[in-house]
């Protein structure tokens, strides 16, 4: 079996005291498994996700859908509801539910699109800015706790490669099909 690559240093000994905190199967599923890159990925997104949108559903009462919708919204100011579905990876029935709520709470509108008459555009409402703005520092401090394990260079290099890999991800297959 394929094992992640691993460097030898400092981080052999750290990496040793990390393993002894995590269940032997999660353990397996990052270390000692062919398609270690996406577990990671998903590990460490889950450890971002869930503290923050864990919160944002208390304090607002906003699921994740909702939330996504809002954030992109806050992000990006007068985008389609189109954009939002091929930005986020979530099923357009799903945010098509969830916008609609954002609209009947009134923290999104909806305009007509100024480029094209037949389109509509979502835009937040001051109730919507507000709580896209005060959930930002908590995104923006949880990221930094994630990044504090790597110095500034490392930031950097790891940014560098995601692009890689966000810029490749058009020719990666949809579709699968079994290996004869």
């Amino acid at each position: 079996m394929r094992r992640a690559p691993t460097s030898l240093s400092r981080l052999d000994h750290e990496r040793e005291a990390a393993l002894r905190d995590l269940d032997p199967l999660t353990v397996t599923k990052l270390w000692d498994n062919p398609c270690w890159l996406s577990f990671r990925l998903n590990f460490v997104a889950f450890r971002f996700n869930d503290p923050v949108y864990r919160w944002i559903e208390t304090r607002y009462g906003l699921v994740r859908p909702e939330f996504v919708a809002l954030y992109a919204v806050g992000l990006k100011e007068g985008v389609a509801a189109k954009n939002i579905v091929s930005s986020s990876g979530l099923p357009k029935n799903t945010l098509s539910r969830a916008i609609q709520k954002l609209l009947t709470r009134r923290l999104l509108k909806r305009e007509t699109d100024r480029d094209d008459l037949r389109s509509f555009v979502l835009r937040l409402t001051p109730a919507g800015r507000a709580i896209f703005e005060e959930t930002m520092p908590l995104m923006v401090k949880q990221q930094s706790a994630m990044l504090s394990a790597l110095t500034e260079a490392e930031q950097r290099q790891l940014c560098e490669l995601m692009d890689k890999l966000v810029i490749a991800s058009p020719v990666w297959p949809a579709d699968l099909e079994p290996l004869s």
